[in-house]
């Protein structure tokens, strides 16, 4: 068994939602604390660990089913190329880790991964079956990663921002659905139960809410939160946010490129190069640099 095989179980592309993690630290202003890079940086890896145990124990009740996919039959468990034996060993070694290095930062932390595994339960027991209730038992994980971000550093994050968060991540989901249920219609029930209960209208429809909720409210966040009356610069951010999440419509309807959201970070530039330029306008905004004209809402 070689290590690329193991890389290949973790999922390491998965990665890049916990990315979220570090929200916390932009838009509180506390990049330049030490201390508070080193927590993000432990919360992250320490999600990373937990994250893949997860995705690997998923691998291993899912194995007949992925088998039976045209894509996911490829997998390292699905294909032979990892016993179930071994996997399991795997899982227990990253969800250990994981753990101790939650610990290390602090018991809330912990608490918090504890809340994230509970929540991964309660997804494969029960909601990855019921329409809707799927994706946005998906939709609490990435919330609950931005949340994370603000407990590894003792912060407090802004509920607009975790709205914002949440409302993004029924787009990405929403969009991965779709294009599923696109690519699977004849056979929606063996690759994922949930599907057989959409038609790909109320996908279409579900996405395009989505889209919308995640523009406005971040477009809210930037001009009305509190955040914004700290650092009215925020607003230069929400360009960057329109723009992604209409080339992310663009890519979901006119190529059907939703399926992994993760890969759109590194298949399409422009998704890329924004989220660059975001993060860049977030932390010039945070340094409490004023634009000319702009100030604080109402003046």
């Amino acid at each position: 068994m070689s290590a690329g095989l193991i890389l290949k179980l973790m999922r390491p592309k998965q990665w890049a939602k916990n990315l979220l993690i570090f929200a916390a630290a932009i838009f509180t202003a506390r990049l330049n604390e030490p201390e508070v890079l080193v927590a993000s940086g432990l919360a992250f890896v320490a999600y990373c660990l937990v994250s893949s145990g997860v995705y690997t124990i998923n691998d291993i009740f899912d194995v007949e089913r992925d088998r039976a996919h045209p894509k996911k039959k490829n997998r390292p468990i699905a294909s032979g190329a990892i016993s179930p034996g071994t996997a399991w060993i795997l899982a227990l070694v990253l969800l250990v880790s994981g753990c101790a290095i939650s610990y290390s930062i602090h018991q809330e932390f912990l608490i918090g991964i504890g809340g994230y595994l509970l929540l991964q339960v309660i997804y494969n027991a029960v909601a990855k079956r019921i329409p809707v209730l799927d994706v946005f038992t998906v939709a609490a994980g990435f919330v609950l990663r931005a949340a994370m971000g603000a407990i590894a550093i003792q912060s407090v994050i802004s509920g607009w921002l975790l709205f914002c968060t949440g409302a993004l991540a029924l787009m990405l989901s929403f969009g991965k659905r779709r294009s599923e249920f696109l690519d699977d219609q004849n056979d929606s029930a063996v690759s994922r139960p949930a599907l057989a209960g959409y038609t790909a209208n109320l996908l279409d429809m579900m996405v395009v809410f989505s889209a919308a909720l995640a523009a406005l409210s971040y477009g809210i966040y930037a001009i009305e939160s509190t955040t914004a009356e700290q650092y009215p610069s925020l607003m230069i951010t929400t360009p960057f946010v329109l723009y992604g999440v209409a080339r992310y419509l663009y890519l979901a309807f006119a190529n059907n490129d939703g399926s992994e959201p993760e890969n759109i970070l590194w298949k399409d530039p422009h998704i890329g190069i924004t989220i660059i330029l975001f993060i860049t306008a977030a932390l010039y905004a945070v340094t409490g640099k004023p634009l000319p004209y702009v100030g604080p809402p109402g003046l």
